[in-house]
């Protein structure tokens, strides 16, 4: 059975994947844009500096986010000067690392979204006298909404599945960082593996859950086209 507390950190958890979300979505948006349309020469170093939280070890990148987000850090020291105080250990400082941590998987489904596009539509909605901003939101974002969904579906379970960046930066302090990922691994330090087996259970079928309906959205056009 779960307990309070793993209850407790199932909804800081899912709390935390629902606004990291909408965060990347707003974010990663116009920056998949301008990737999937810039012909940039180096364009290709950006792509590599979005990508980099594919390769680069959790912990790595937390260890320097929890440098930036502390007191003597860059976004520390600048949360103190505003009185917000520092943000390292805090929710706050769990979001800032959930957005940078799973940039990649909302920035690369949107870029392939709408380099599917084309310039085909774009032009013939500019013929028609459309400005830019309505060839985006008329054109662009209707077409490539099996993007936006599995844009939206993958940060969402990898920042459920998150453990090594938000222990870094977050601590384990119950009731404000604890996360599920932490939850186990606490279960399993006091050798409770019963407690461990039920939240991990959870957790599994919930990222099954959502990979299926990744792959169900992917398949559609394909299943229409046959």
């Amino acid at each position: 059975m779960l307990t309070t507390e793993d209850f407790q950190a199932l909804s800081i958890t899912l709390r935390l994947a629902f606004i990291s979300t909408v965060i990347l979505l707003i974010l990663g948006t116009p920056l998949a844009w301008w990737l999937a349309r810039s012909r940039w020469k180096l364009k290709f170093a950006i792509e590599a500096l979005i990508a980099l939280p594919l390769v680069l070890p959790p912990t790595v990148l937390g260890f320097y986010l929890l440098l930036a987000l502390g007191p003597n850090g860059p976004l520390g020291s600048l949360s103190q000067s505003l009185g917000g105080g520092s943000l390292a250990f805090t929710f706050t400082g769990l979001v800032i690392g959930s957005v940078i941590y799973s940039l990649p998987f909302v920035v690369q489904p949107l870029q392939d979204a709408f380099a599917s596009v084309g310039r085909r539509p774009l032009e013939v909605a500019a013929t028609l006298r459309a400005s830019p901003l309505d060839r985006f939101f008329t054109v662009a974002v209707p077409m490539a909404r099996r993007g936006f969904f599995t844009a939206a579906v993958l940060a969402f379970a990898h920042t459920v599945g998150e453990f090594g960046v938000v222990l870094m930066i977050g601590g384990n302090i119950p009731g404000q960082t604890r996360v599920a990922s932490i939850a186990i691994y606490d279960h399993v330090e006091r050798l409770a593996y019963g407690q461990a087996h039920v939240l991990s259970a959870v957790l599994l079928a919930l990222s099954f859950l959502l990979l299926i309906a990744v792959y169900a959205n992917t398949r559609r056009p394909r299943l229409l086209q046959s």
